[in-house]
């Protein structure tokens, strides 16, 4: 597992997915992690409740870039109501509440990130972009996204 996290993460950090601004997206939220300084914003597309697409751009560690390349893999083409099943396990898989290799048939890449939750300074750098994405599917694009 651990091989596959230092695989998955080096990959889509040096060749993020996604990563670009998304013009005429239906909703665009900024997040920050005050603690280490990461920053992305997340553009959305809708298709009625379906994410047509999913785009981010911005700056961060390796973690966290990685995790918003991974996410928007996962995420295009998914209902709100399905993304809302993924935030929920990626939140509980990085802060080590599903046991390693637990729902890993639906989790997918998303598995390679089960280490995050040893290295608890980088649980909020993994879940930025997907907290940053959670408030663009619920259509809370008033303010910034703060990992606090």
């Amino acid at each position: 597992m651990r091989e596959l996290y230092r695989e998955v993460i080096l990959d889509h950090n040096k060749s993020p997915r996604n990563y670009r601004k998304l013009e005429n997206a239906d909703t665009m939220v900024e997040g920050f992690n005050p603690l280490c300084g990461d920053q992305y914003t997340v553009y959305l597309k809708f298709e009625g409740d379906v994410i047509a697409d999913i785009t981010f751009e911005g700056s961060g560690c390796a973690i966290s870039k990685a995790s918003a390349s991974v996410m928007s893999t996962v995420l295009k083409g998914k209902t709100k109501k399905e993304a809302e099943k993924f935030f929920e396990k990626f939140h509980k898989l990085i802060t080590g509440e599903l046991k390693p290799g637990e729902h890993i048939e639906t989790l997918g890449k998303l598995s390679a990130f089960s280490g995050v939750c040893e290295f608890p300074s980088r649980v909020k750098c993994a879940g930025l972009a997907w907290h940053t994405a959670r408030a663009a599917v619920e259509g809370d694009d008033k303010k910034p996204v703060s990992t606090e």
